[in-house]
């Protein structure tokens, strides 16, 4: 019986696209393991706490943090929601990323957690795919597969919607066949993604 970490991390419930996709990326991945195990957690609507000092200083003997690290060493996958804000990633994934990440205990290639996939919905308003205007706006992706790869060790594959805003910004309406596109693509690449790791880990 295969387990799914899901995490969201949009701050509004309704009308978010990050969630939106992994929503559908769960369905598909239900579909295929009707038995299996989905632990789910809303970061926005419950967010974790910031890191402090004495956090730091217990490691995985501090309850919370012992509790986060035991989930993701439990999960067969993992699925994050990261929208774009203001360049960089929701400050409540940031919360879960310092607590769950502990050095010493789960961090390193040679980890617990090393080699368990993660699918990352990084949907964004605008677009900062290579060539455009603001690719070196770009900090979601980047950092994520730093900090996923390098410090857990975990293998890192993105879904990215883009142009998110094309509808609700007039100044972006001639952007909305390619917004649409974009959004059809990520529906798509969640189904495609949700039943190759599910066929990967039934295996």
């Amino acid at each position: 019986m295969a387990t799914l970490l899901h995490l969201d991390s949009a701050v509004f419930s309704e009308g978010s696209m990050s969630r939106e996709v992994t929503a559908a990326f769960v369905t598909t991945w239900r579909e295929q393991h009707p038995d299996g195990k989905v632990v789910y957690r809303d970061l926005a609507a419950d967010p974790l706490p910031h890191l402090d000092a004495t956090a730091v200083a217990a490691g995985a003997t501090d309850t919370l943090r012992g509790e986060l690290a035991a989930e993701l060493a439990a999960a067969d996958a993992v699925l994050i929601g990261a929208p774009m804000y203001n360049f960089s990633i929701p400050s409540t994934l940031k919360a879960w990323l310092d607590q769950v990440i502990i050095v010493g205990h789960n961090a390193g290639a040679e980890g617990p957690v090393a080699g368990t996939p993660v699918t990352v919905v990084a949907s964004r308003g605008g677009s900062y795919a290579p060539g455009t205007p603001r690719e070196d706006f770009e900090f979601v992706q980047n950092y994520l597969e730093k900090v996923l790869s390098g410090m857990l060790g975990l293998e890192v594959d993105f879904i990215v919607p883009e142009l998110t805003l094309a509808r609700s910004k007039p100044e972006m309406a001639e952007l909305i066949p390619l917004a649409d596109a974009s959004r059809t693509q990520a529906f798509a690449e969640a189904a495609e993604k949700a039943k190759a790791l599910a066929a990967r880990l039934a295996a």
